[in-house]
């Protein structure tokens, strides 16, 4: 992977930077742009939510950041590296060493203790987090024998996110973290993801359609039909505990 200066103007380390960036999804004769030209950096430390409908691009736009997806066009780089030219083995170590994902399903196997699902991933970590460590990073230090059936959904998708940080990411990517859960166990799971960032200093990604989520984040990125329509700065951050939905 080339690489570029992670630097911008104004001296904030630039984790991602997107110039351009179109995804056509070819359906037989019919052709679907998921992404229409997407010009956005994203910053060390900072927490972003991408904000939009079904069908804004959100999810394409994730996926490209984490190496899960290629680009139909323009370019994505992650610390100055060019993924838009990566290998796919290149693409696979980027995944495996730098980018923790959480999506609106757990994916945790049923069979193991939340503490075995964590260490499933730090077994083949370069720079491991202890696995108990990262279930109380998520308020679940005394959860660590239980098994997914023994958990209601929130605390599952906590040991969801424990897995992704217990790699040590620089990247946290989340796809509707709270999309099959209550308003008051999603809040309990905003929580947890606002411990890492501030406490681990993670970036971290997260894509709603929920508009009361923006409320927790740094910046807001709307998008809207394959386009960023708006980048909002949230002057005063909300804790989880004060959003409602």
């Amino acid at each position: 992977m080339e690489n570029a200066s992670p630097e911008n103007k104004a001296g904030r380390k630039t984790v991602f930077h997107t110039q351009g960036l179109t995804k056509v999804y070819e359906m037989g004769d019919v052709r679907v742009h998921a992404l229409r030209g997407i010009d956005l950096d994203l910053y060390a430390g900072e927490l972003v939510v991408l904000l939009g409908p079904s069908g804004s691009g959100k999810s394409t736009l994730l996926n490209i950041l984490g190496g899960l997806d290629t680009a139909s066009d323009g370019q994505v780089s992650y610390l100055g590296k060019d993924l838009t030219r990566a290998s796919e083995r290149e693409l696979t170590e980027y995944r495996r060493y730098h980018v923790g994902f959480v999506f609106q399903f757990y994916n945790l196997i049923p069979s193991l203790t939340a503490v075995e699902n964590v260490a499933v991933v730090t077994e083949i970590a370069t720079k491991p987090m202890d696995p108990g460590k990262a279930l109380a990073v998520v308020g679940l230090a005394d959860r660590l024998d239980h098994f997914p059936t023994q958990l209601s959904g929130g605390e599952q998708q906590r040991v969801a996110i424990a897995r992704a940080i217990s790699k040590n990411p620089d990247v946290l990517l989340c796809d509707e973290p709270t999309g099959a859960l209550d308003s008051e166990t999603g809040i309990v799971v905003l929580e947890a993801l606002e411990r890492v960032n501030a406490e681990l200093g993670t970036t971290t990604v997260i894509i709603t359609h929920n508009v009361d989520i923006a409320g927790m984040a740094d910046r807001v990125v709307h998008l809207s039909n394959g386009l960023i329509s708006t980048i909002d700065i949230n002057t005063r951050k909300r804790a989880p505990r004060e959003l409602h939905w």
